[in-house]
């Protein structure tokens, strides 16, 4: 099977930025019909070490809102996940309707490098194959989209590659010695993944095979794929191709007597820190451009740093509604690797969520050592929107400022490096985004009813923040207040004061 790929197959830089350009656009409006339409997509990468996964996954995410996808490298299995059926734990990291996920490896590792290191004979290997296939084919019964691809690389190439790799600082903690024992058995490998692919390349789940060796190369088949994989399916499983790549319509009828209601807000006139933000403040394009390159590729290096160093980091985006934090998000992310990092939308608490204290849906996601989560809204939605609304009772929220500081204490002591922003902006220009998003139509599935319903009861909000910040802004875990007026200058802010704390906490 692998010894027909033409592993000289090139692309020319031109028709690289033509085609890439082309390929981004469509997959950020597929994502937009995949949350639509509430399909879960799988997109697994197998392949040589070095073959080029990582930046496969690196380009095929960068277009998309961060949101909505997570991105899982599979480790060898930890002494509890040997405690459980192999495929248990990537059954409990399955995506959700109209999520995506992908994996830097997957449930075929334990099935190739166990083949590979004598621990699964054939008739082992035969049955795990079977299992698999199985697994797949229930999850496309169920309407989850799989899509899997093999990056195949040459003998010499990988050599070369992680040759490279040894000597580039940024890539050196990748080097390992199971790598070097399986460059030395690659054709015991090879035949190992013939054996593979074969067994579970399936009509439901079929293998896509890559020729890895030209960047451009690889990265146009494997967006052409997905994107192509993408629309076939969401059509035939009954969502029309009118779907695919049509703007987003909103979710839902606003109500017109809320709406009425939010269109005149007058702030209330006793002093806030809010107060202390200059909104005038504004970045040109051309300065934007220079220092987001600059601040991006910064905090990459700090990435690399803190995965080696093992230095964890929380970053909590809280602010007002259209302010403007999911494009702030992916700013933030759009040059890190996606291995590294998760966003994670906070939204209302689901029943066994409801069955637990409110801190614990958010132990639940803080990432590991070297790792860094993004929270778009987070716990403190208990002395905000729970506050307000009267979700909790008083007693509840007020508890609540010295239960998040010992949270958040409790984070730091660990290690963790923990940044909070409040991106702040005012009604009047708040009212002009709600209006801008009405007149776009693929924006208009962000404004809701609760948009304007919040924005009626501004006021009350506004005194929830101001006491949030007083209270919680403590010298382990404190607020930035993001002026947020200017999208251009709150990414920028965001950006540097994450770099700053990163820099102070690594020393460098």
């Amino acid at each position: 099977m692998l010894e027909v790929l033409d592993l000289d197959l090139k692309t020319g830089k031109e028709e690289y930025q033509e085609a890439i350009s082309r390929l981004r656009e469509k997959l950020r409006d597929l994502q937009h019909a995949v949350r639509d339409c509430g399909v879960p997509v799988v997109v697994l990468f197998e392949g040589w070490n070095a073959a080029g996964k990582g930046d496969a996954i690196n380009a095929l995410v960068r277009p998309l809102d961060p949101r909505g996808f997570k991105v899982f490298t599979t480790q060898a299995p930890t002494l509890e996940e040997q405690f459980h059926p192999f495929l248990w734990r990537f059954s409990t990291r399955l995506p959700g309707k109209g999520e995506l996920v992908f994996w830097d490896r997957s449930w075929y590792r334990q099935m190739l490098e166990e083949r590979v290191d004598g621990r699964l004979d054939r008739s082992g290997a035969l049955a795990a194959g079977g299992e698999i296939r199985e697994f797949e084919r229930q999850l496309s019964d169920d309407g989850v989209v799989v899509i899997k691809f093999w990056l195949h690389i040459s003998r010499k190439e990988q050599e070369r590659r992680l040759a490279s790799m040894q000597s580039d600082r940024f890539e050196r903690w990748r080097w390992t010695q199971p790598d070097w024992k399986k460059e030395r058995g690659y054709k015991k490998y090879l035949q190992a993944a013939e054996e593979m692919l074969a067994l579970t390349s399936t009509v439901n789940a079929p293998w896509k095979l890559v020729e890895a060796h030209n960047r451009r190369y690889r990265r146009v088949k494997v967006f052409e794929h997905l994107t192509e994989t993408l629309a076939s399916r969401l059509s035939r499983q009954g969502h029309g191709r009118k779907t695919i790549g049509r703007p987003m319509q909103a979710v839902e009828d606003i109500d017109e007597e809320i709406r009425s209601q939010g269109l005149q807000v007058e702030v209330d006139s006793k002093p806030s820190v809010l107060d202390q933000s200059d909104l005038s403040k504004r970045l040109d394009r051309g300065d934007y451009e220079k220092r987001l390159s600059g601040l991006q590729q910064r905090l990459r290096d700090l990435e690399f740093e803190c995965y080696g160093r093992r230095v964890a980091s929380v970053v909590v985006y809280e602010g007002w509604d259209a302010a403007g934090k999911g494009g702030n998000i992916k700013r933030l992310t759009q040059e890190l690797d996606p291995r590294g990092y998760e966003v994670v939308p906070i939204n209302a608490p689901t029943a066994e969520e409801k069955n637990h204290h409110y801190l614990w849906r958010f132990w639940r996601q803080l990432p590991k050592a070297g790792h860094m989560t993004i929270f778009d809204r987070s716990w403190y939605g208990r002395v905000l929107v729970e506050r307000v609304e009267g979700f909790a009772s008083e007693e509840e929220w007020s508890r609540a400022y010295q239960e998040i500081n010992e949270f958040e204490r409790h984070l730091t002591v660990e290690g963790v490096v923990c940044v909070k922003f409040w991106l702040h902006l005012s009604p009047e220009e708040q009212l002009r985004r709600f209006r801008a998003r009405e007149r776009t139509p693929h924006k208009r599935f962000k404004l809701t009813s609760e948009d304007w319903r919040n924005r009626v009861r501004w006021n009350d909000y506004r005194r929830a923040v101001t006491e949030m910040i007083e209270r919680t802004s403590t010298p382990y875990a404190p607020w930035t207040v993001v002026e947020a007026e200017d999208k251009l200058w709150a990414r920028v802010k965001t950006l540097s004061t994450l770099v700053t704390t990163l820099e102070r906490r690594l020393g460098v």
